[in-house]
């Protein structure tokens, strides 16, 4: 009787997540590694308040997008797939023309794939902004600078 009273487990409430401002420069960073640990600070897991039905995660601000690299021969052979359901409506974009075209991209889907495919890491993901060179526009947020080593 005593333990169900000591032992309890802590809900996040929405109301009482504080989301804060993380910047990381994607520059030389393999893409991988950094994906997943900003997925991992998107759906706040890195709180001890983290509830899996509750968006407890912080907004993450990627510069240098253009500059991310990936391992071994990745660069040569990653492709991208789109497919429209029209009949041949299949897009296939490889990683060096997609990185030459649209850089932030190539990080949004690799963090996006990284993420639950529900409803709730869609609005996670709104939180995600990412740009291809070294300047944001967030700079009244005051965002921390994270290295990811």
């Amino acid at each position: 009787m005593l333990m169900d009273a000591i032992m309890k487990t802590y809900w996040a409430n929405k109301n009482e997540v504080k989301a804060d401002w993380h910047c990381i420069d994607a520059t030389d960073k393999v893409l991988g590694r950094l994906a997943s640990r900003v997925a991992r600070l998107l759906m706040g897991k890195h709180k001890p308040i983290y509830t899996p039905n509750v968006d407890c995660g912080d907004f993450v601000i990627v510069t240098n997008a253009s500059k991310i690299k990936l391992t071994g021969n990745k660069a040569q052979t990653k492709t991208y797939q789109r497919y429209s359901y029209y009949p041949g409506g299949q897009k296939v974009i490889p990683y060096q023309a997609m990185l030459a075209k649209h850089p932030e991209r190539v990080i949004q889907e690799a963090i996006k794939r990284m993420m639950p495919k529900n409803k709730l890491a869609r609005q996670m993901l709104t939180k995600l902004k990412v740009y291809a060179g070294a300047d944001h526009p967030h700079a009244a947020q005051k965002p921390q600078a994270l290295d990811m080593g």
